[in-house]
């Protein structure tokens, strides 16, 4: 049980570059994401993401 709570506080949303909202995508401490889509559901822009841990770096906004 003290896992499942330990692991909430290592987690974050992803929000989006262009307008601000929270995405469906959540992060890790420990996530790698290269040349991710990500994809806002308000804006329906998608942007190409580097994520490594709970840093996100926007590549390319589509």
């Amino acid at each position: 049980m003290k896992e499942g709570l330990f692991m909430m506080a290592e987690t974050q949303w992803i929000h989006c570059p262009v307008c601000g909202n929270k995405t469906r995508v959540k992060l890790r401490k420990d996530s790698v994401l290269v040349n991710f889509p990500l994809f806002c559901p308000k804006c329906k822009n998608e942007s190409i993401i580097k994520a490594n841990g709970l840093k996100v770096v926007i590549q390319k906004e589509k």
